[in-house]
């Protein structure tokens, strides 16, 4: 018994970390402009649209079907989301992203403990449950992390700070510890 409430908090935690990640790459989205959307570093960087878009497939193919088929569809052109085709608007890539996550939540959010230890395929290789969707949390999170720099890069000195704004930790703490909140 002890071990299917582990079991299931872990999937409580994978939701949330899931979900924090989507919150953290909208809130830079958010900030960023068209022009910043689809602009590059240099000619071997992608650009935020292009991180959106590769996301948008990936999860695309590896939450349609999770627990039944290979979580690499053979209908996806992985190559292609590293390049901005005619189409590629920054709203049909914003639909795309959201239209993934939301394929994401309906595979992961009905999966109970004992799911847990059932194989998937990814590219022809099992995986327990619990891997694939943790390969996907860290593959997912260093994509982010690109998407939250660029974002930053490009706005300069109009970023406004998604987490705790830089020299103000001690009074983000400090308000924290009057509220009472321990993390």
């Amino acid at each position: 018994m002890e071990s299917n409430v582990t079991e299931a908090g872990y999937l409580g935690e994978a939701v949330h970390q899931f979900r924090g990640l989507k919150k953290l790459a909208d809130r830079a989205l958010a900030r960023t402009s068209e022009k910043d959307f689809f602009g590059k570093l240099d000619e071997e960087s992608n650009s935020i649209a292009l991180i959106v878009k590769h996301l948008s497939g990936n999860m695309r193919s590896r939450w349609s079907d999770f627990l039944t088929a290979d979580g690499e569809k053979e209908d996806r052109r992985r190559d292609s989301e590293f390049v901005l085709e005619a189409g590629d608007t920054r709203e049909d890539l914003e639909r795309r992203w959201n239209g993934a996550w939301g394929l994401l939540f309906s595979a992961i959010e009905p999966l109970g403990a004992e799911d847990l230890g059932r194989i998937v395929m990814i590219r022809g290789e099992p995986h327990s449950v619990l891997r694939a969707i943790n390969r996907q949390i860290a593959h997912y999170a260093y994509h982010v992390g690109q998407l939250v720099f660029l974002a930053k890069h490009f706005a300069g000195s109009r970023w406004e700070s998604l987490s705790i704004p830089r020299g103000k930790s001690e009074e983000f703490n400090s308000r924290r510890r009057d509220r009472g909140v321990n993390r």
